[in-house]
């Protein structure tokens, strides 16, 4: 038998610490610290409305300063060189997205060109993009001029209509830029972009097949852009203060500052633009007052487009970094940076049912494994809740949820139902509610032997 020798076998730690890469890190951790944004850098400097949001307001905070050099720049690799990834919960880069309206002889392509601006927060525990269009809309306005609406949105696009920002002349600068304020009915199907398009279009906010793809046919059959308000907003000051500022925040592929929305069990919920990566226990102790009570965290949630897998407590111990790649690492995902912090005072049984209820609620019905398959999630998890269920059946729901384990909780509370009730076929329905003379099919389960729940003693 070949026995490798001991310099084969003894790895130094250096190189054993190389070995460990994640899903999208192509380097080594940095040691800078993130977090701690000074307000000097802060892009959403009234999101908590106590200045004037109007125009006046938002030209003594630096907006539609010079906007008309922007403009006449052209189109420059300011926001590629950024870093800017879309916040809207995929991650896209931005700049490359917004090249693609850009392709070679779109000069002599007649039809108009569309930016779809996305406002439309459904998902639970997002509310960070209504701030910017309560105190900050003038920059989400500029935003849209420079990149290609919601009571002060619309007093923001009469301001700026009146004072020659928008329309025939933007700033003078010859470029013509029309905004439209389209009130939706709050799908959340609609925040997908070819949804969003449809809905504008007044027909059913039903996805499109891919491709054609929107940047060549999109609203009304012309090239489009959808690109979400935090993105669009941050635009102009990228510009102002060049890449290299923007891009000095947070991680490689991961920079900027962000919106952060955090709710749930911590002292002071709140909406917070914040650095790139900043750890998550620092986020939730320097700006939410740490959690409540005990102080003990259970488990996290970030929500998305879908939803992203919970957080559980050990990595907010270890301060998983509030970032793309980092929480890819942890088998979930940053979103739009939602952040919903529970402590152990939960059910979390019930948690996630309340979680497939919403998710069912919202499905558009067009393709089957969602309509069909969300509402069997709902029913399962509605029976997790009080126990009854069959073992076997937590398998199958993992088969359509492969991302979002369930804790030991559910295991704990079918035995405890089956010890006091009987067996459980699929279905929820109870063996001894059947008629014994009659052949019970096998897909049933119900003789099936119960998988033993895990050891709770080690």
């Amino acid at each position: 038998m070949f026995r490798p020798s001991s310099s084969v076998t003894q790895i130094s730690r250096p190189f054993r610490a190389k070995l460990r890469r994640g899903f999208a890190t192509v380097q080594d951790p940095p040691v800078h610290h993130h977090g701690g944004l000074k307000d000097q850098d802060r892009i959403f400097t009234n999101a908590y409305c106590r200045h004037d949001h109007g125009l006046q307001g938002a030209k003594s905070r630096g907006d539609w300063h010079r906007t008309k050099d922007i403009l006449l720049k052209g189109d420059s690799d300011y926001h590629k060189d950024s870093g800017l990834r879309g916040r809207g919960g995929a991650g896209f880069p931005s700049g490359l997205k917004w090249s693609f309206m850009n392709k070679p002889g779109w000069e002599k392509d007649p039809r108009p060109r569309y930016l779809v601006v996305n406002a439309d927060e459904g998902e639970p525990g997002t509310c960070k993009d209504r701030e910017i269009l309560r105190g900050d809309p003038h920059k989400l306005v500029e935003g849209c001029l420079v990149a290609g609406q919601a009571s002060h949105v619309q007093q923001a696009i009469t301001e700026a209509y009146k004072n020659g920002l928008l329309g025939k002349d933007a700033c003078g600068s010859g470029y013509s830029f029309d905004v439209y304020l389209h009130r939706g009915a709050g799908a959340y199907i609609c925040g997908e972009e070819t949804a969003l398009i449809e809905s504008l279009e007044g027909k059913q906010g039903k996805p499109r097949l891919k491709p054609p793809f929107p940047a060549d046919v999109g609203l009304f059959g012309c090239p489009t852009t959808v690109a979400n308000v935090e993105t669009v907003a941050v635009a102009p000051t990228i510009c102002r203060r060049g890449a290299s500022w923007f891009a000095s925040f947070g991680r490689a592929r991961n920079q900027g500052t962000k919106l952060f929305c955090i709710s749930g069990h911590v002292n002071n919920p709140c909406v917070v633009e914040e650095e790139m990566s900043i750890p998550l226990k620092e986020l939730i102790e320097k700006h939410c007052g740490g959690v409540r009570a005990d102080g003990t965290i259970y488990l996290v949630s970030y929500l998305v487009v879908a939803p992203c897998p919970f957080c559980p407590s050990r990595s907010a111990k270890k301060s998983c970094a509030m970032d793309y790649d980092s929480l890819k690492d942890a088998q979930s995902g940053l979103g739009t940076g939602a952040v919903i912090v529970m402590d152990k005072s939960t059910d979390i049984v019930s948690a996630i049912a309340r979680f497939a209820h919403f998710y069912k609620h919202e499905s558009c019905g067009q393709c089957t494994p969602c309509r069909e398959g969300t509402t069997w999630m709902m029913n399962m998890m509605d029976r997790f809740v009080e126990g009854r269920g069959h073992q076997r059946e937590i398998d199958m729901l993992l088969e359509l949820t492969p991302h979002a384990p369930l804790p030991p909780e559910v295991e704990k509370r079918i035995t405890a139902f089956r010890d006091e009730h009987g067996p459980v076929l699929f279905g929820g329905r109870l063996k001894s509610q059947t008629d014994p003379t009659l052949a019970i099919p096998d897909n049933l389960g119900a003789n099936l032997p119960e998988v033993a729940p895990p050891s709770t003693s080690a």
